[in-house]
Parts: C-alpha cells; structure tokens; sequence
C-alpha cells in the first residue's frame, strides 16, 4: 500500500476508484456503499463533470450528496487520454477527489481472470499475459495521480473490505464482528449455515431425571444440575478455548457475522445451557454476542 502524504484523519467525500482490471475495484464499491458513500460503477467519462454537480449545494438544491464514490477505468475509451483534464476541471470547482489505484501482480491478475473466465478489456488477441502487461503500461501516468494505491496480491475479499473500512471509515462505522449462537436438536436436524458446530451429547442428560424432565437449559435447576458435574464444566471450557482461539482470525479475515451450533438430543436442556454459558463468557471478554434457542420449546 502506498500514499501520499494524505492526512490519516481526514476521511475524503469524493474518491475516483481506479486501477487495473481484476485488482478489486467492485470488492472495494461494495465496502464503500457500507461506509454510506453514494457509489456508480463504471462512470463514464464525459458524465464526471454532471455527476459532479450533484456534489456542490446550490440556491436550487441546498443538499448535494455528502460521501460519493466513482469507479473509473479503462473499459470508458477516453479514459487514458482524458482523465488528467477532468481532475484539471473538477479542481476548478472546487472539487478534489481522492484517487483511489488498486494493482495487483501479474501472476495473480492472470489467476483471477482464468477463473473467473471473464476476457481481459486490453486483449486484442495477443494472450492474457501480454494484455495485463499492456494495461499496466498504460495505466502508468494515472497511477501518478494516485493519492493512495492498494496492491490486492495478498488480499482477500474480505481482508480488503475491512482496510477499507478502517482507511475510509470513523471507527464507529466499523462494525465489530457479530457472534451468533444457536442451540438446537439433533433429532429435528442441524441449523443451516453454521460456521463452528458443537455437539453437547457427550453430557449427563436432564431428561432421564423425572424431576427436570420438563424444564428448559434457562431454569436456575437445570443450571445448577448440569454445573455441578465436572465434565460440563471442562466441556465448556475447552469450546471457549477454541472459540477464542478463533475468533481473532475470523476478525482478521474481515468476517461480519460468526454463527455457532450448539447441539444436544432434543435441543431443550444441555445445549440450551451450554450456549448461554458461551455467551456469557464470550460478552464478558467483550465480543457482541447473541444467542437463539431453536428447539427449546418443542
């Protein structure tokens, strides 16, 4: 990643995103349009100077869009030749965007283009390699104007989104990753969807005592029943042990949502039990956590 010397604490209103193709241009779009910008995919040139219109008040319209960004590249045909004039025309008004240049190796554009089987816009017949290489030529005097370039070789989707959204976003916006806890059943199926699944049969099970039978994992009775023998409370231990282990990876991997199952026979007495525990634990170490109780009440 280089920058300008561009202050970290200012967050610009308007960007041009640009670069070269396959190097994640659209990812980029998408985390801004999270961060509340007003976003256009593939702008065309000639429509900058109008689009820009609608980002100054006037008598007319005293409100102008606050947070906009443009991607731009060398799909739009004067692209190349006409870019540096238009920056020129929007600084006479007042307006200076923050260029935006995402590159990639050659190695890795090459990769992304073959599977996702889309051609590459420069080809004209002389083969992928030769096409990214061309691009990048060409893209050389845009990449000057850049105030800040992104090489996404070693991103992911998801890594790229979260620098987004800590270069361009008030911390506030940076939403912290969400922990989703379900209890359920296994005799009525497994949830949909979840990204660690614990199974809790192992357990001493409250159904076999006539007395608890009939109460849900929430009751203070089946709490304590299930507190007092030491292989709940390992079970328990070992799961967070894990799930803490884990969950700065998956924040690493810029993942907004983490669901986890927790499973026992009938989803009505250990894995109740088990999840609120995990809960408790994982909001007292300071994770946004919430739980949901599939099959408690059948």
């Amino acid at each position: 990643m280089v920058s300008k010397s561009v202050d970290p604490t200012s967050i610009p209103p308007f960007v041009i995103i640009t670069g070269l193709s396959g190097s994640g241009m659209s990812s980029a779009t998408n985390a801004f349009e999270d961060l509340g910008y007003f976003c256009v995919d593939n702008l065309p040139l000639t429509m900058l100077q109008t689009f820009s219109r609608l980002l100054i008040p006037n008598e007319e319209e005293s409100k102008a869009i606050e947070k906009a960004a443009l991607v731009i590249n060398i799909r739009e045909r004067h692209f190349l030749s006409e870019f540096p004039n238009e920056l020129k025309k929007l600084e006479k008004k007042k307006l200076k965007p923050f260029v935006l240049f995402f590159e990639a190796s050659d190695d890795v554009l090459r990769r992304r283009f073959s599977e996702t089987r889309r051609p590459h816009p420069a080809d004209k017949g002389s083969g992928l390699l030769r096409s990214i290489r061309s691009e990048r030529r060409a893209m050389k005097e845009i990449r000057n104007t850049a105030d800040l370039i992104i090489d996404t070789s070693e991103h992911t989707v998801h890594t790229l989104r979260r620098l987004i959204l800590q270069k361009f976003g008030h911390a506030k916006q940076i939403s912290p990753l969400k922990v989703q806890i379900v209890s359920f059943g296994h005799k009525y199926g497994n949830p949909r969807d979840v990204d660690l699944l614990f199974d809790v049969r192992h357990l001493p099970n409250p159904y076999f005592e006539l007395s608890l039978r009939d109460l849900t994992g929430e009751d203070k009775r089946i709490v304590k029943y299930l507190d007092k023998n030491p292989d709940v409370r390992e079970t328990i231990s070992r799961f967070l042990d894990l799930i803490e282990y884990l969950l700065p990876f998956y924040q690493k991997e810029g993942k907004s949502y983490l669901s986890i199952g927790v499973g026992c026979t009938g989803g009505k007495h250990r894995s109740v039990m088990v999840s609120n525990a995990i809960k408790d634990a994982l909001k007292k170490a300071g994770y946004s956590v919430s739980v949901a109780h599939r099959d408690m009440q059948k």
